[in-house]
This record gives C-alpha cells, sequence and structure tokens, in this order.
C-alpha cells in the first residue's frame, strides 16, 4: 500500500508548490505594477524660479530673513552676526506689517550705510538705516533709540515715498510729515527725490541683483 501512495505525495506536493510559485508571481505581478503606477503619478522635481527683481516700494518681499543676514555677512564680515541676523529679521517683520517691500528696504539700507560700515556724517549709534535728515556738511540726520526703531522709522519713510495710505502703526519718524505722499511709487523715484544722486535707483537695482544672484 505504501507503494502506492508515495508517488500520489509527490505530485501533490509538486502541484502545491507550483501553486504557490504562481500566485506569488501573480501578486508580486500587480505589486511592481502598482509601485510602477504610484511612480508615474509623482510629479518630477521642478526647480525654483528666480523671481523678478521688485520695482514697486509696497509689496512683499521674496528673500527670508536668514539670505539676508547671510548676504550682509558677506559684504561686511565685520558685523556680529547675532547683530546681522537681528537686524534682517526687523526688516522683513517691519515691512510686512506697513505692505512694504523688504528686499528694497534691506537694499536700500545696504546703499545707504556701506553695509553697516558707514563712514560718512552718520554714525552706527544713531540707528538710522537710511541716513534720514543727513543732508551733508556733517549733519548727522536723524537719531533713533534702538535697532527695531530704527528700521521701522525707515520702513515709514518708505511708506510715505510708495503709498499714499496711513501707516499701520505708531509713527516714530518725525521727517514723514515732510514727503509728499505716494511721490514714487517705484525705487526708481527716489533718484532725485529721497537722495540727490541722479544714479540711486541705479545703484539700489545693482545691489538687487547681487542678493537676487546669491539668494536664488
Amino acid at each position: 500500500m505504501t507503494k502506492f501512495l508515495l508517488p500520489i505525495l509527490i505530485i501533490f506536493t509538486f502541484l502545491s508548490c507550483a501553486s504557490t510559485t504562481g500566485e506569488t508571481a501573480i501578486i508580486d505581478k500587480h505589486e511592481n505594477a502598482e509601485k510602477h503606477d504610484s511612480v508615474k503619478d509623482i510629479d518630477p522635481v521642478k526647480e525654483i524660479e528666480k523671481p523678478e527683481l521688485p520695482l514697486y516700494i509696497m509689496g512683499e518681499g521674496k528673500v527670508d530673513a536668514g539670505i539676508i543676514a547671510l548676504f550682509l555677512l558677506q559684504n561686511n564680515s565685520g558685523i556680529n552676526s547675532t547683530y546681522a541676523r537681528a537686524l534682517s529679521q526687523y526688516y522683513v517683520d517691519e515691512a510686512s506689517f506697513e505692505g512694504v517691500n523688504h528686499d528694497i528696504a534691506f537694499v536700500q539700507m545696504c546703499l545707504e550705510t556701506g553695509y553697516l560700515r558707514y563712514g560718512g556724517d552718520v554714525k552706527p549709534e544713531q540707528f538710522n538705516f537710511a541716513g534720514m535728515g543727513a543732508v551733508g556738511g556733517g549733519e548727522p540726520g536723524l537719531s533713533f533709540p534702538d535697532p527695531r526703531t530704527g528700521v521701522r522709522a525707515h520702513i515709514q519713510h518708505l511708506k510715505a515715498y510708495g503709498s499714499d495710505e496711513p501707516l499701520n502703526g505708531e509713527l516714530v519718524n518725525p521727517r514723514f510729515r515732510y514727503v509728499r505722499r505716494g511721490a514714487a511709487p517705484t525705487y526708481e523715484g527716489l533718484a532725485g527725490t529721497w537722495a540727490a544722486d541722479r544714479q540711486y535707483a541705479v545703484k539700489i537695482n545693482s545691489i538687487l541683483k547681487r542678493l537676487y544672484d546669491f539668494a536664488f
């Protein structure tokens, strides 16, 4: 009896293995197909496009505070890094609060102070980041009690030129009332108004381009 059962058991075992192998192959085929479909559904990674250079004073900046600080430090390694980060964040925050483009405001600060090197009539301890009231002949211009207030005054002065909208915050800039509101919607209009230098806008544009090349 045993000699008849043995071949039957061998055949049964072979068929079971073949069935299992076939099922496994089918399952693997479906899993691979699902994986292939899921890969097809994923969009390829797109490169971040460099934004166009801003022109209007009112608007939203594109460069974040950390990159702004690095750009500042790259152009003046003598600045305290903690101060550079704090100042950059002040520009982002204060400009956003008043609806001013912080990229333009920051770049103007770089131009006016020589990347915080100063060297003219305005001294670092004045926290006057845009030469406000410094009309030459040794006149140092306005002074502010701390860096944030100085940045706020700068942003308010820019808003006075770029818009006729009221300020969102408390006025800290005593020269705000002397500006003809909305006289320069773009930074190009600051040449001959904010500054006597007719190349003022060209210089702002040059630093803006460098900032965007650095950031993007």
